[in-house]
């Protein structure tokens, strides 16, 4: 072995001499011993799985003949108020399976609901993080256009993203949710796979929607997304310069609560944690330990590392298993929650509705099992987790397309100050006027739902009374915030109220 092949080993067996006690010798069984089992368990609750299934039964057929991009209009009984001039009749929400290319037998599937408001509103593509967690979990929880009673029945949801645009959720990568392949090789191991399967799949999105081509186009999403997001907005960026296919008007990109730039973001857990009464002063010091190496751990991983990557992704993860075990039985989601059950939530109707046989027939998912989380792909994407793509992102914004950062203050995963603090540190042609931008207050119907700074191209902002997904914590202010972005200002309030007519 040479020095560079024991650098990994060296940086796992350097952090023991760092960790408490009660963490090299777990009781609980949250925090099993072995790397692979504490790998596994970290991975697992970092990506909100509501439970792992296997996919059984037969997939839908495939016929050689037909075209790439299957869709059929939805015909979903909504209970409540549409909360528009537009019938149910007229409303077109759709679901769908693209072929895509560059894979072996990959087929990604997909919801699309157009808007409640005007077809001429933004397109938005929706990313749940992961990896591997179904965009489902946003649209029945968060900002689709209805949410799901205990009875399993639909309610128009007053504040779903579609009555503000055209919203299209993808399960992606492929092996997430009703997305699948026949062949394991069809697995994504880096960004590099995941941007050019979205690329393909928009490409044939538009084909087959010509009217909102030339809508504004906004790449959103939440958690792992904050990988996702960056890589495709660069993929639909770069194909539209090098005139690769459709020119899709793509204007900005939104992540929320996200992890994008790890090096940053993990050295922000144990000063968050500490500043929210989560871990003493004692604690906050000894965890703090931990980071150098951490840092050293990303600095190896690099662009392109494997054994460093996921030697960095144990090390940093120790920092926040850490302080865990400090704080207790908390919802790492949301602190302010317990977490009840292994999971901390409870999204069972979501499977128990999607599971059953009328609604996979409506899908046309045949009898292919929903998969709310599938360890497969995040397997696969480990040595994805401590990359970090803020690099991209400067050249981004430099071309004019706009970025927002969010965050809910009570989130730990993802937490509001690590996303401050990269966003902060962004070099970019706007970096010093940014920094000398004041936090100014972001009201939604004359109440301050939080804090907004903001610059050129550039917007952060903290959203009180939330946790990691602030569409379901607090839907007004979170749809509030995306008709103000996309229309051209987060600064100010509308007129009109967002208050559901009812």
């Amino acid at each position: 072995m040479n020095a560079r092949s024991l650098t990994p080993l060296l940086l796992l067996l350097s952090i023991s001499t760092l960790l408490p006690s009660s963490f090299q010798n777990p009781s609980t069984k949250l925090y099993p011993g072995s790397s692979h089992r504490f790998a596994e368990t970290l991975i697992r609750d970092l990506n909100l799985i509501p439970g792992i299934q296997e996919i059984d039964g037969d997939s839908p057929a495939d016929d050689p003949s037909s075209p790439r991009l299957v869709e059929r209009k939805l015909k979903l009984d909504i209970l409540g108020d549409i909360g528009s001039g537009i019938s149910i009749e007229e409303l077109g929400q759709h679901a769908g399976y693209y072929q895509l290319n560059h894979t072996h037998a990959a087929k990604m599937f997909y919801f699309f609901f157009e808007s409640r408001g005007s077809s001429s509103d933004p397109v938005v593509l929706w990313l749940t993080g992961g990896p591997g967690c179904s965009s489902e979990l946003a649209l029945f929880y968060e900002n689709g256009p209805f949410n799901i009673a205990d009875n399993l029945s639909l309610i128009w949801n007053d504040y779903g993203w579609d009555k503000a645009s055209n919203i299209i959720y993808v399960d992606q990568p492929t092996g997430t949710g009703f997305s699948y392949s026949k062949d394991i090789r069809d697995l994504r191991y880096n960004e590099k796979g995941v941007s050019n399967d979205l690329y393909d799949f928009l490409q044939a999105f538009f084909e087959a929607h010509p009217k909102f081509l030339k809508n504004e186009f906004y790449i959103t999403g939440e958690s792992y997304a904050g990988h996702y997001i960056p890589a495709v907005t660069e993929r639909v960026h770069r194909g539209n310069k090098e005139k690769e296919g459709l020119q899709i008007n793509l204007k900005g990109f939104a992540i929320g609560n996200g992890l994008t730039n790890p090096s940053i973001q993990y050295g922000a857990y144990a000063d968050y944690a500490y500043s929210m009464g989560l871990i003493g002063e004692a604690a906050h010091k000894k965890i703090s330990k931990i980071y150098p190496i951490c840092e050293l751990g990303i600095k190896l991983c690099g662009s392109s590392g494997v054994i460093t990557c996921f030697a960095s992704y144990v090390l940093c993860n120790s920092i926040f298993t850490s302080i865990l075990l400090v704080a207790g039985n908390i919802n790492y989601y949301d602190i302010r929650k317990k977490c009840e059950g292994e999971l901390c939530y409870d999204f069972s109707n979501m499977e128990k509705f999607l599971n059953q046989k009328a609604v996979r027939d409506s899908l046309g998912v045949g009898d292919r099992k929903f998969v709310s989380c599938n360890t497969l792909v995040y397997e696969a994407l480990i040595t994805d987790w401590m990359k970090n793509l803020e690099v991209g992102i400067p050249a981004l914004i430099e071309d004019g397309i706009k970025l927002l950062v969010y965050a809910g203050e009570y989130d730990l995963i993802c937490n509001w100050l690590g996303n401050f603090r990269w966003v902060e540190s962004m070099e970019w042609s706007g970096q010093q006027a940014y920094s000398a931008a004041p936090m100014l207050p972001f009201t939604v119907d004359g109440e301050e739902s939080g804090q907004l700074k903001t610059f050129g191209p550039l917007s952060f902002l903290k959203v009180y009374n939330a946790g990691h997904m602030v569409p379901m914590d607090q839907p007004k202010a979170a749809l509030a915030m995306l008709k103000r972005w996309t229309k051209g200002s987060l600064e100010y309030e509308e007129h009109t109220s967002l208050v559901a007519e009812i």
